[in-house]
């Protein structure tokens, strides 16, 4: 009989109850004390730790607040599955955002070490607001080197199966960034030398811009206010008619807010009072001798 119960256990039940437990011995508690300072039934926490008991969201609660962890650790946190593991989990928790942030970079450095500058300046990528140029500039170079034209967006809706706007109001910013580093990497691993226009404020995202950088050879595209509204910024970067006051005002603010992430690009180009292709002209013109696929016969 006790060999059927645990032939039929649901391992989902079992790997919490052993989480569980480990939480639990690791603060030095009993079963006993447990359930008494989080007022639970004792009978029910000994189910639950042996993966025969299904716990409601409000037991595990009470419970994470006596062992001072939160309810994901309980739930499923690689963060328990090994000692080092853990220990990296203790050193981030509480961290400030810049703290994370440099966190994040010292491991990038250590684990996925940045192309080499041959490599990277085999793809091109343009940053910048929308309306500057990226998609027209971009795919008219990549045409000129004969390399795939790769416009990010379209990528992320590839993946997350909708488009950007639905990925926004259907599961938020967070879920929204998780496609966009995704379709980033794609790209990365699939296009060794390719022009890249990405979403204008990608550089928003610290992981997504610091990937796009040490794979690519970035180039921040950048026109005049005016023009940009011209030229039909998004609903999500430009909300008020056209040329209006509120309008520039509201640009000019989020140009001032994304600039100093822009001029970390390697190169700027100012596509304001010149026609299109004279902007071709002299972007292929700037690039050449420092971006490689021209070098190498993509002209």
């Amino acid at each position: 009989m006790i060999d059927d119960v645990e032939q039929h256990k649901d391992p989902f039940l079992v790997a919490l109850g052993a989480r569980l437990s480990a939480l639990r011995t690791r603060q030095g508690l009993s079963r006993k004390t447990l359930a008494r300072n989080a007022d639970v039934s004792e009978r029910h926490l000994q189910n639950i730790e042996l993966g025969i008991g299904n716990a409601s969201i409000q037991f595990l609660r009470q419970l994470s607040q006596v062992l001072n962890c939160r309810l994901i650790e309980i739930i499923g946190d690689e963060a328990l599955s090994s000692p080092e593991r853990l220990k990296i989990y203790e050193i981030l928790r509480g961290r400030s955002e810049p703290e994370l942030a440099q966190a994040s970079r010292a491991l990038l450095e250590t684990f996925d070490k940045p192309a080499s500058e041959a490599a990277r300046r085999q793809r091109v990528a343009f940053v910048g607001l929308r309306g500057a140029g990226k998609s027209t500039l971009g795919r008219m170079l990549a045409d000129n080197w004969m390399v795939p034209f790769v416009e990010l967006e379209r990528r992320i809706e590839a993946a997350a199966a909708c488009n950007i706007l639905e990925i926004h109001a259907l599961y938020g910013p967070t879920a929204y960034r998780r496609y966009e580093n995704r379709a980033l990497e794609e790209t990365i691993r699939r296009f060794p030398r390719a022009v890249i226009a990405t979403p204008g404020d990608l550089v928003s995202d610290r992981a997504s811009y610091d990937l796009l950088r040490s794979h690519c050879y970035v180039v921040w595209l950048k026109a005049a206010p005016e023009e940009y509204l011209e030229r039909g910024l998004s609903q999500s970067e430009a909300r008020p008619k056209p040329c209006s006051r509120e309008a520039l005002e509201d640009l000019n603010c989020l140009i001032e807010s994304r600039a100093p992430f822009y001029a970390q690009a390697d190169e700027t180009f100012d596509t304001s009072d010149i026609t299109q292709e004279a902007a071709f002209m002299s972007l292929v013109e700037q690039l050449r001798g420092t971006v490689l696929s021209y070098e190498n016969g993509f002209s």
